[in-house]
């Protein structure tokens, strides 16, 4: 894969020309995991100790761990020491969400630079919302090294969230697809819950909206356990709606979100079924599975394998809910809601988290998409209200048509 020499990461434009934060010695924290890397994969870290030395202070890890060691959701990372730098390492994702007071104490400032990729449920950005409201208080800047949304910034999709299932897989209403960088969806969320701190982003360079991970070069650095694929990211905002039912999303296989399934399907009468729905940009490759962990461990499953054929026209998030649909119609027994917890979420059912409201849950349980009229409420299932979401986040875009 040629690299394109054009454009740069956030953090990779930091080293050439440090933001003025960084250069006049300010110490500081940095929010990263494995997949915060230059173009020649060193790792945030060692590149920003070695830039910068003696201002890097203490080291933030989100969901899964700094080097994505923890599998599933809500299995908590620890506390550590790099031996890299020195610096202490403190899980956000541990017995706390939130950066403490204490771990804040002596920083001028906190830097993030982690991957997104451009669903609401990937919990990274609201790990990045509970670091604005600490900074806040704090009195301290964030500072975000950018880096890209991998499904490009042109395409929305999916019903927004209800602030009434707020979770951390959604504090703030957004649709379940959106179009934003991890800066730009900084900047908006520092506004849309009226946080009020100081955020400061170092741009991409090179970057347009219509720019996917592909038109990049850059190789994928898997962001977490569950997606060693940009192919998997492709899928995402509509497979992860699986999290919340029986079926396996592909988690103890080698393609996690690309493949789905549970052992009463059967994945050549399903296919056929989807074939109504019409959707576009995808083909469906009938598989049996054996997951080694998690759902249906060590049974074998039956289902598809989602392969991606034009990905401007490809909808996952109605993909997903025209599979869900199918398999409620013909193996009902298959498709069951999960029960709490999920996230940290106690109460509310983890279909509804996901899906941002019970909307989704019941026009599934109500055979609603299989009707005469199907087709239209399918549509409002799926419509993320594209010139609202825009005008929204208005100024919180750092991109345009042109680089």
């Amino acid at each position: 894969m040629a690299i394109d020499s054009r454009f740069r990461f956030g953090l990779e434009v930091a080293l050439e020309r440090p933001p003025a934060l960084l250069a006049r010695g300010a110490k500081f924290g940095l929010l990263m995991n494995q997949a915060s890397v230059d173009r020649d994969f060193r790792l945030a870290h060692e590149l920003l100790h070695a830039r910068f030395p003696g201002q890097l202070a203490a080291l933030f890890s989100p969901q899964h761990g700094l080097f994505a060691e923890q599998q599933d959701n809500m299995v908590e990372s620890g506390h550590g020491r790099d031996p890299l730098t020195g610096a202490p390492v403190f899980s956000l994702y541990s017995e706390t969400r939130r950066p403490r007071r204490d771990w804040l104490a002596g920083l001028d400032a906190l830097v993030v630079d982690l991957q997104d990729v451009g669903c609401r449920v990937y919990t990274f950005v609201w790990t990045v919302s509970h670091c604005l409201e600490a900074c806040a208080e704090a009195g301290i800047p964030l500072l975000v090294l950018d880096r890209p949304n991998p499904l490009g910034g042109e395409a929305v999709e999916g019903a927004w969230l209800d602030p009434r299932f707020a979770s951390f897989v959604g504090r703030a209403p957004m649709p379940m697809r959106h179009d934003l960088t991890m800066g730009e969806l900084a900047l908006w969320v520092n506004e849309a819950l009226s946080i009020g701190a100081r955020v400061e982003v170092v741009r991409c360079e090179g970057l347009t909206r219509a720019m996917g991970w592909r038109d990049l070069g850059r190789p994928w650095v898997p962001t977490s356990p569950n997606l060693p694929r940009s192919e998997g990211v492709d899928v995402y905002p509509g497979q992860v709606v699986l999290e919340g039912t029986t079926l396996s999303e592909g988690r103890g296989s080698t393609t996690p979100f690309e493949l789905w399934g549970a052992p009463a399907i059967d994945p050549w009468r399903l296919r056929a079924d989807l074939a109504a729905f019409a959707l576009p940009g995808v083909a469906f490759r009938p598989v049996r599975f054996e997951p080694t962990f998690h759902k249906h461990r060590g049974e074998s499953c039956g289902g598809l394998f989602l392969h991606v054929t034009d990905r401007r026209a490809f909808q996952p998030y109605r993909t997903t809910l025209a599979l869900l649909a199918a398999v409620k119609s013909r193996w009902p027994e298959a498709l069951q809601w999960k029960p709490p917890p999920y996230e940290y979420e106690r109460e509310k059912l983890p279909i509804d988290c996901i899906a941002g409201g019970d909307a989704l849950r019941r026009a599934i349980d109500g055979g609603e998409l299989l009707r005469a009229a199907g087709r239209a409420r399918l549509d409002e299932l799926c419509d993320g209200a594209v010139a609202r979401w825009r005008q929204e986040t208005a100024r919180a875009r750092l991109y345009g048509e042109r680089a």
